[in-house]
């Protein structure tokens, strides 16, 4: 088990950074990549994702830019950087105020992620049958205080966080799992 690490609260500002970053493909795997190995250099990254090792540096250095990953300060030859992921607690409060082109970049953060795992729940169903186990979809209702919801999130990010390992030591036989939580009212209020 991994200690959880300190939130970080992005602002409206933050998210302009993040979805610009994120919505280069190349940074995504890159991120997916060191979550998976630990460390590595952007030659090994670069082969690993079939990309320039120049195209490579310039991406893992604008992912630094956001403290998504870090330099390993003393591992490398001067000419050879090497990078590990950073384990993060990223969050982003309801109500936060934003200006007008930080709410679309929000919005637009958000679109690539639930486009992203509209792709998850497909490949979830088509595979369900054949994947041993692996598959799990479950879906339910409750019917909660703003209070109980606030409790129930907390909850479930620490039972998440109760299981992730540090990239790179990962227990054999494990496969890297997404999970996903969303929680949306299906209606206005339920009067009493």
């Amino acid at each position: 088990m991994v200690e959880r690490p300190e939130r970080r609260v992005l602002t409206g500002a933050d998210l302009k950074a993040f979805y610009k970053a994120l919505a280069n493909p190349v940074r995504r795997d890159i991120l997916s990549y060191l979550g998976k190995h630990g460390e590595a250099n952007s030659t090994s990254v670069a082969k690993a994702l079939g990309e320039s090792t120049g195209t490579t540096s310039y991406h893992l250095r604008k992912l630094a830019d956001l403290d998504l990953i870090a330099e390993i300060e003393d591992r490398g030859d001067g000419r050879e950087r090497w990078w590990k992921s950073l384990m993060k607690d990223i969050y982003t409060p309801p109500g936060l105020e934003m200006t007008d082109d930080e709410r679309e970049a929000a919005r637009k953060l958000g679109t690539l992620k639930m486009s992203h795992d509209l792709g998850l729940v497909a490949r979830a169903y088509a595979g369900y049958d054949d994947a041993k186990g692996w598959n799990q979809i479950y879906r339910g209702g409750l019917t909660l205080t703003k209070e109980q919801i606030a409790s129930f999130v907390e909850e479930y990010q620490a039972l998440l966080w109760k299981y992730v390992t540090e990239p790179g030591h990962h227990p054999p036989g494990s496969r890297a799992v997404a999970v996903r939580l969303i929680v949306v009212p299906e209606e206005e209020s339920i009067e009493d």
